[in-house]
């Protein structure tokens, strides 16, 4: 008897949802749900397509709603079905998807032979600053010291931090522009 009031339920909210009801949607959504998901997640065994799958169902059950004939059949069956076969064609799918990218088994421990040419470079022009410039534009742009740390550190006026600082990177910009 239960089962009998379950199923016309699921009806009385199918008939709601092929008139357009969003409210109805949402309580049908939360009342079956879990236990589609459930469903997609066996045949799928990934959370992420189950998800996608029981999304696609509900799309396809508040689409087609109103083709639903209480009088044919059961309303949580109907909409089990749909669930499956969603689940069944994201599997399908994923079987033809030909990526065309092979990974590499494991990631070259190596340095990127860019990275190093470009920090070749930016060496050479840090070369050409003197040794306190050096160390100010490094412990602000790398170890991301504030200008009034710098000056604290240095025990120089803040202004000339910053003078000093602003140079040092006009040299580098020529540099590296060259």
């Amino acid at each position: 008897m239960a089962e009998r009031q379950g199923s016309s339920d699921l009806a009385f909210l199918l008939g709601r949802c092929a008139a357009g009801d969003r409210d109805a949607f949402r309580l049908l959504y939360d009342d079956q749900s879990p236990r589609l998901y459930a469903i997609a997640l066996r045949i799928t065994r990934q959370g992420g397509l189950a998800e996608d799958a029981v999304h696609d169902a509900f799309i396809q059950i508040f689409q087609n709603a109103g083709d639903f004939d209480f009088r044919r059949g059961n309303p949580e069956a109907w909409m089990i079905s749909l669930t499956r076969y969603r689940a069944l064609d994201i599997i399908r799918r994923r079987g033809r998807e030909v990526s065309g990218l092979e990974l590499p088994d494991e990631i070259d421990p190596g340095p990127d032979p860019l990275r190093q040419a470009e920090t070749r470079v930016l060496q050479r022009c840090l070369d050409l600053l003197d040794v306190k410039k050096r160390q100010m534009v490094v412990l602000a742009f790398v170890d991301g010291y504030s200008h009034a740390e710098l000056s604290d550190l240095f025990n120089m006026p803040l202004g000339t931090v910053k003078s000093w600082i602003r140079r040092s990177l006009i040299t580098i910009r020529r540099c590296l522009d060259a």
